[in-house]
């Protein structure tokens, strides 16, 4: 999953400017533009690989400049070292060929040290061995050609036992050209089921078949030696760390066009991935996320525009199918989707165009009752799918919190879930002033850049520290009448990610909550900036600095663990910065927690006696309870699956939808409420902790009243 913090400003030097990002949002950024709109606009043009496009004006002669850049400008690669040249070759090799269809294991081997020599003499402005790689694409492509159009003559047949691994880190290239008749006949055979899954006919297929594969020859020798000259520097770029990247002339113009563009689209964030384009992202309150039925790492494999066939997208270039997706408010487009869960199925999706629909990301209160000894406890839940924000419509996430916690206290409620675990981050200001409302004064997150520059972002004031040098941005100080001091759970998995990770981070290290949901959250803790690059060479985005909590450790890699830990919800073992590769080694810095003076706190700190009873209690509620059982055992399913697309379990699946006749299809309001219900053992399980808490916080207080010592936690 790529998460990202972007800003775009005018590089003047070697190092941007002073700018704190979260993942939505450039902070305190001048000059710039609206920070929201920014990234949901950046969001739905779906701006992730966009290897396809080619940079006219990027030569051999301009890499050494480019590459320069990113170094002057990176966090942490100051130099080209041999570590970053072998990253670079990989890198650049699965450009050539990510579904690992077109080279042989000999190939590959050939073309390393090919591709290691560009990297080390690239400084001196030669890049003469492209050639060498360029032609050994061309004669692949042909080969490949050849093979498909020998698979679909006269004699062939649709074998439904076929089964395809489609997890290429896992699958080797092909030694022999047997083994690539054998691994193109699977392709084939998986890409020729989909297509007459969308109602064509076996001949119609064939032939869509064979004319893609001459296309992908011709696009190969399209791409012609200079042109080649744009994957050496994406690979560069994506060689330093997993959110630093390379927008030619061509996408970074886009870029910067599609942000005066209004917020139109389907509402979400897709990726290429070894021929298949991923949905890695949904926005709240787009079409996508409206519909309830998408989810991250769903593969679109064909799309249908109104009135029209299906055109099966697999293999098909992301700028392309970007572009088909996209489209006026309004108007319709039809995904079919492949998952992969307990078993592989796939189903069709018809979502309107449109803007995206604010209210839908707004904060949002329900109230849960739990009965215990004859007296009701009345609990709320705050739903926050995004740290929002925007001065000219008057939005900010802090200022609906702040009314939401108002209304929670006219309700004497007993406590409070803020519920992030589908939060993937959002404005940093909103965040650190939204922290207050729980915690009142002090740091919330810092930043460290390349010259080991520490900025303290605080409410009201921060604690001093010593052996950094460090600077302080202060927000203004709580009123003391907003603040909410009770009982408070804070709900987070592998989704919740950059500010949500600084907000539940600084809650824990404050020990001012209890953490309940996936074993850690996303681990996204690097800040990026998109910067236009001089002489019409494009744009880079670049990591610029790291992001620590108030305990001094960054959110870097392993997220903020969870005190109580639930089972992972849906199969996310393979999302966080841990599964992208080279992702930047965590740090620390001295802590930064507690405000000037060290005044004590309003609320009651959560000890840690009390996280391992809560640990326990619902250890044994979760072992008993009938829907997470159903979860674990789809999870276990869909792991010893993964990977792998059996066309009979297409078939199977196809055959269901047709018994019984034409399917009902399911109203938008039917989709939310799956959806919601796929989800509620997990709210139930936050609301439960949060009752033992209470629980237990008041018979803790009880015995310390009567003297009784301070042993155990008693039980209820």
């Amino acid at each position: 999953m790529n998460m990202y913090d972007r800003s775009v400003g005018n590089i003047s030097g070697n190092t941007p400017g002073d700018h704190h990002r979260s993942r939505r949002a450039a902070f305190g950024s001048k000059g710039g533009f609206c920070v929201r709109r920014f990234l949901l606009i950046l969001l739905l043009i779906l701006l992730l690989p966009l290897s396809s496009s080619v940079a006219e004006n990027l030569t051999c002669s301009r890499l050494p400049l480019l590459m320069g850049r990113y170094l002057a400008n990176h966090y942490a690669m100051k130099n080209i070292t041999g570590e970053i040249e072998t990253h670079a070759v990989d890198q650049m090799i699965k450009s050539l060929d990510p579904s690992k269809t077109l080279l042989y294991e000999s190939d590959v081997e050939r073309l390393k040290p090919v591709l290691q020599d560009v990297f080390s003499i690239v400084q001196a402005g030669n890049c003469a061995s492209l050639q060498q790689v360029y032609d050994v694409l061309v004669v692949r492509a042909r080969e490949n050609e050849a093979i498909v159009k020998k698979i679909l003559g006269p004699d062939y047949h649709l074998d439904e036992t076929v089964e395809l691994d489609i997890d290429v880190k896992k699958r080797p290239y092909v030694k022999t050209a047997a083994e690539k008749h054998v691994l193109l006949r699977k392709v084939v055979q998986f890409q020729i089921e989909n297509a007459l899954l969308t109602g064509i006919d076996l001949a119609e297929a064939k032939k869509q078949q064979i004319h893609r594969y001459e296309l992908q020859t011709k696009r190969v020798v399209k791409r012609n030696p200079a042109k080649l000259i744009t994957n050496v520097a994406e690979a560069f770029a994506q060689a330093l760390d997993p959110h630093t990247s390379y927008l030619s002339p061509e996408d970074f113009e886009d870029f910067r066009i599609q942000m005066q563009l209004s917020l139109e689209g389907i509402g979400a964030l897709l990726s290429s991935d070894n021929g298949f384009t991923v949905i890695e992202e949904l926005i709240p309150g787009g079409g996508a996320e409206r519909s309830g039925l998408l989810k991250s790492k769903d593969k679109i494999i064909a799309v249908a525009q109104e009135n029209e066939r299906p055109v099966n997208v697999i293999d098909m270039d992301l700028r392309d199918v970007v572009k088909m997706i996209r489209g006026k408010k309004g108007t319709q487009v039809t995904l079919t989707i492949l998952r992969q869960v307990e078993r592989t199925y796939r189903f069709d999706i018809t979502i309107a165009r449109d803007k995206v629909d604010i209210k839908e990301q707004e904060a949002k209160i329900t109230y849960e009752t739990r009965m215990v000894d004859g007296r009701q406890y009345r609990f709320g839940v705050i739903d926050l799918p995004s740290f929002y924000g925007d001065e000219k419509e008057k939005k900010s996430c802090y200022e609906d919190v702040k009314s939401l916690l108002a209304e929670a206290r006219r309700q004497h409620i007993d406590g409070i879930v803020l519920d992030l675990s589908r939060n993937g981050g959002g404005l940093l200001g909103e965040a650190v002033r939204l922290a207050g409302l729980f915690l009142d004064k002090g740091g919330i997150v810092a930043t460290k850049d390349s010259r080991e520059q520490v900025t303290i972002l605080a409410n009201g004031s921060a604690a001093s520290g010593t052996g950094d040098k460090r600077k302080v941005i202060t927000f203004p100080v709580e009123d003391p009448r907003a603040l909410y001091t009770g009982p408070l759970v804070v709900l987070t998995s592998r989704l919740s990610a950059s500010a949500s990770e600084i907000v539940a981070g600084a809650l824990k290290d404050y020990h001012r909550a209890v953490i309940v949901g996936s074993d850690h959250t996303f681990g996204k803790g690097s800040v990026q900036a998109v910067t236009p690059l001089p002489q019409d060479l494009g744009g880079m985005k670049v990591t610029t600095a790291l992001y620590f909590l108030p305990g001094g450790k960054s959110t870097q890699k392993m997220g903020v663990e969870a005190d109580v830990r639930l089972p992972i919800f849906f199969i996310l073992e393979d999302v966080g910065e841990t599964a992208l590769e080279y992702p930047l080694p965590a740090q620390a810095i001295t802590p930064f927690l507690g405000v000037q003076g060290n005044a004590a706190p309003l609320w009651k700190p959560v000890e840690r006696p009390i996280l391992a009873e809560l640990a326990a209690r619902s250890q044994a509620r979760v072992a008993k309870d009938a829907k997470f059982a159903e979860i674990i055992k789809n999870n276990k399913e869909a792991a010893e699956k993964k990977g792998v697309i059996r066309l009979a379990d297409l078939r199977k699946e196809m055959e269901k939808e047709k018994e019984g006749g034409v399917k009902k299809k399911e109203t938008p309001t039917e989709l939310k409420q799956k959806a919601r219900d796929q989800y509620a053992p997990f709210v139930n399980e936050s609301v439960n902790v949060l009752l033992d808490m209470v629980m237990l916080g008041s018979a803790h207080s009880v015995q310390q009243s009567l003297h009784a010592g301070a042993g155990g936690m008693p039980g209820h």
